[in-house]
């Protein structure tokens, strides 16, 4: 099963968990309290980098029924979109710019440029992921709905599936999200899909057609002759945001290393306890300065969901001070290139596919899905006393008992083969 005593699993008293939520808070506060103009200017910059970049691509599609102009104008308009999608409306969305009092940045009147309503996404995400991440039964968010992404989800044979519907996702990422948000949305106001009258339907279907009417009818007609190919460009630059937003939040949320949990693990969760879920649950990307913008900052997952509210552009001087907070209490940080978290959580989404029975690990030793009873070897609980490297007077946590159980693994391997 997922992890059911956070404690046990990261190898930390709680005491120590409590000196970990301290030093976190500090950094919260440290970053509250230095929040300013370097922040507001960076944010006004990318308002006018994306509204820059969108009137350059709309102006340039007048000319799309030439090849070049049309490239051109569907790079700059994906562009645009990804920056919006990304470093603006989600950002925006979890309240990292309310400090400001500013009505154009604010995350109760940013409303962002793809399908779903922004009211529905906040509830669904804001409040239901980031309160329960990667609780399995309680994040939905944990595989969509669509893809089994833990062997603590029961096989279904329509999971066989998942590599060509994980395909479809990935293509119509903003409509996956927004019929996932509004299903939330539903259940909230207790109505029924079917339900056509409903507010959230009524929300969901003033949407569309905003959106659809603005990039599939409005922006192509205001091109006269080019209207096709307009068309068709602004039917490229949605593509291209769905796929980088899918990559980067499965990425995020998905490779070896971003753990599950229970319900059980929640019951009883303290506020130092949410924050170790969090970091222990969340996986980030090496970037530097260029791909963290394009990622939305999101590829400092980790520290995103420990302060989702704390502007994104702080993200990699926080990133420093989790980092060393990890080294201390021997706490993995889970990070990694781009293409190598994708592949991990595209072998997850293929593996998974299949029945049990042809899996070799388990739920509670898998790469994707681990919990604490894969440090009881004897079937008794670990201790609860920290260990201390007598030589060099270090803790010994997770991350050494994850190497020692590795090396484990890797020599009983070796000996099977030798025999």
């Amino acid at each position: 099963m997922a992890i059911t005593d956070i404690n046990e699993f990261a190898h930390l008293t709680d005491a120590e968990i409590d000196a970990l939520g301290r030093e976190l808070d500090e950094i919260r506060r440290d970053v509250e309290q230095s929040r300013g103009i370097r922040d507001a200017r960076y944010i006004r910059r990318v308002i006018r980098l994306h509204r820059a970049l969108e009137s350059g691509a709309r102006a340039m599609l007048f000319g799309s029924r030439r090849r070049p102009a049309w490239v051109a104008g569907a790079a700059l308009l994906a562009l645009a979109k990804v920056i919006e999608n990304m470093e603006l409306g989600h950002n925006v969305m979890h309240g990292q710019w309310d400090w400001m009092n500013d009505p154009e940045i604010h995350s109760a009147t940013w409303e962002w440029d793809q399908t779903g309503p922004s009211e529905h996404w906040k509830r669904a995400h804001n409040y239901a992921h980031h309160t329960y991440t990667n609780i399995v039964g309680m994040d939905s968010d944990v595989g969509f709905g669509i893809l089994r992404m833990t062997r603590d989800e029961k096989w279904r044979p329509i999971n066989v599936l998942q590599p060509f519907a994980n395909v479809i996702l990935a293509a119509t990422f903003e409509w996956g999200i927004a019929l996932h948000d509004l299903e939330a949305q539903q259940k909230l106001h207790g109505v029924g899909p079917w339900t056509l009258d409903s507010a959230p339907n009524r929300q969901f279907a003033r949407k569309i057609i905003r959106q659809v009417g603005k990039d599939f009818v409005l922006f192509p007609a205001l091109t006269g002759r080019a209207w096709k190919h307009t068309l068709a460009a602004n039917a490229a630059a949605n593509l291209i945001r769905n796929l980088w937003a899918y990559a980067v939040i499965f990425c995020g949320h998905f490779p070896d290393g971003a753990e599950k949990f229970t319900a059980d693990q929640f019951e009883t969760e303290t506020r130092d306890q949410w924050y170790l879920r969090q970091m222990l649950g969340s996986a980030n990307i090496d970037a530097g300065p260029v791909l963290g913008f394009l990622t939305g900052n999101l590829s400092y997952q980790i520290e995103h969901h420990l302060f989702p509210d704390l502007p994104s552009n702080r993200y990699p001087e926080i990133a420093v001070r989790v980092r060393a907070l990890c080294a201390e209490y021997d706490l993995p940080y889970t990070s990694g290139p781009l293409g190598k978290q994708y592949l991990l959580a595209l072998r997850t989404i293929h593996k998974l596919a299949l029945p049990d029975r042809f899996l070799e690990r388990t739920s509670d030793d898998a790469p994707e899905t681990s919990s604490e009873h894969k440090f009881r070897p004897t079937g008794s609980r670990t201790t609860e006393a920290p260990r201390i490297d007598t030589e060099t007077g270090r803790r010994r946590g997770l991350l050494s008992a994850l190497r020692a159980h590795t090396e484990v693994r890797v020599e009983a391997r070796r000996f099977t083969r030798r025999k």
